[in-house]
């Protein structure tokens, strides 16, 4: 952002009033009005406290009752208020800030200027020694910041707003995914459509976890694959958890790999590693990665094997890890720092693969730097399987044509809308499979295959 500031052909003077007049239309908003509200601005010597005065002339000039409090000569306690607007400091603050407390016996809303002060703009991290106003909204200018979705940003910035106020962000790489960009990315189904051409094969499984396989093949089965084979290598084809409508075969308990990918050519994906079981040979795991000419998506134990096998040649961008934080460190051989993006973005150039970091904040990396970030999940999708449900999900997106990275982004953004459609407590993994289709069905515009979104009439028939 402060290269792109500099590149503005509008001077600073310019931009903070563009700022402060979104900032002021925010507040409005979040007062449902101004003539006679008592509005304390918090204004740093910066921009961000700029943007903070040019605001508060507005508001005053709109009937607002207006005080501009120095951050740096705060009290300890603010006056009393109807609104707090935080701009005290931005997105390029380094430092402990420990903010003013509202009156007592007041909760004044709070209104934050591009980024609640205290918060990291790369990390969302709030310094041990830091104290930030949580805010009720977030005004924030041109993008998006990573530090408004990520660790404590995401839960101190309220509800955000990106004000467009003339800048050029066309070269950001870091996007975030919403329902709007994946219904417009999920194609519909062809109309001779058939079940090979989206068929999706999970090798996965083992004895006593065939239910993480079961439930990778039903996440690929609900997000649209026509055709799921599941193959237990050396489980022969018991599984009991499976749906009925994957087809199970025999794969040996060694030397599997060549079978898979000689095999892969008839599939349009390959799911690799769920319950998959640590007592195989690495070299198998980066043979059917390395061999299969189709998206591959890896997860579960085969990650933990893959990170066994040592040093391996960059693995294309067809193929997807899935790693949770445990397993991201066994691969990168470091665990995820405070910078999330970075530590992601690195593995996935060091691996020439995309990268899909799972968390409270998912973050998909492709090898060339282009980011995904995913806010949709939540503490309901931590529980035991749901990721094998992603796995599955990513499989068949692929299955489906959309190339890898933008699958992967896709099925975490899914998987969890899937979540928050079931119960606050209790859901567990099998629900989730089932929720998936409502997910889909939910999204905004037009359906991606025949009929309508949305749910059925008393009748269960489509209106």
């Amino acid at each position: 952002m402060a290269a792109i500031d500099a590149a503005a052909p509008e001077g600073t003077d310019v931009l903070i009033e563009r700022a402060g007049a979104a900032t002021a239309a925010a507040a409005r908003r979040l007062l449902g009005g101004t003539y006679g509200r008592r509005v304390v601005v918090v204004a740093g010597k910066g921009n961000n406290g700029n943007d903070g005065r040019a605001a508060a002339r507005r508001l005053r000039r709109a009937g607002a009752s207006v005080m501009v409090v120095d951050a740096l000569d705060a009290p300890a306690e603010l006056p009393p208020a109807d609104l707090v607007v935080d701009a005290a400091f931005g997105t390029g603050f380094r430092g402990a800030w420990r903010a003013p407390s509202p009156a007592p016996g007041t909760r004044p809303l709070v209104l934050a200027v591009d980024i609640p002060s205290g918060v990291d703009g790369t990390t969302g991290v709030v310094g041990a020694d830091s104290a930030p106003l949580a805010a009720d909204a977030t005004v924030t200018f041109a993008a998006l910041k990573p530090g408004l979705l990520l660790a404590d940003g995401g839960s101190l910035a309220g509800v955000v707003e990106v004000a467009d106020i003339g800048l050029d962000t066309s070269g950001a790489t870091i996007s975030l995914l919403t329902d709007e960009a994946v219904a417009a990315a999920l194609q519909p189904r062809p109309a001779d459509d058939h079940k090979w051409r989206s068929a999706v094969w999970v090798v996965a499984g083992s004895a006593g976890m065939d239910g993480a396989a079961a439930l990778a093949c039903g996440g690929a089965a609900r997000t649209g694959a026509g055709y799921v084979r599941l193959s237990i290598p050396g489980g022969g084809t018991d599984a009991p958890h499976a749906p009925p409508e994957v087809v199970r075969t025999v794969l040996p308990g060694s030397g599997w790999a060549d079978e898979v990918v000689a095999g892969s050519s008839r599939f349009a994906a390959v799911v690799l590693g769920n319950g998959l079981g640590l007592d195989h040979d690495p070299a198998e795991i980066t043979s059917v990665v390395r061999g299969c000419g189709v998206p591959v998506v890896v997860d579960g134990d085969a990650l933990t094997l893959l990170a066994r096998a040592g040093p391996v040649p960059p693995l294309g961008s067809h193929v997807v890890l899935t790693p949770h934080d445990g397993e991201f460190t066994r691969l990168a051989g470091a665990s995820l720092g405070p910078d999330r993006i970075a530590d992601v973005r690195r593995l996935a150039a060091s691996l020439g693969a995309v990268v899909l970091a799972k968390g409270p904040t998912t973050v998909v990396a492709h090898p060339d730097g282009r980011v995904l970030v995913v806010t949709s999940g939540s503490a309901r999708l931590a529980t035991a399987g749901t990721g094998d449900v992603l796995a599955g999900m990513v499989g068949a997106l692929c299955a489906r044509g959309v190339v890898p990275w933008l699958a992967a982004g896709m099925a975490a953004h899914l998987h969890g809308s899937a979540a928050a459609l079931g119960w606050p407590t209790g859901l567990v993994a099998s629900d989730l499979v089932h929720l998936i289709p409502a997910a889909i069905a939910a999204l905004p515009g037009d359906p991606p295959a025949g009929g309508r979104r949305g749910r059925p009439s008393p009748s269960g028939l489509l209106g």
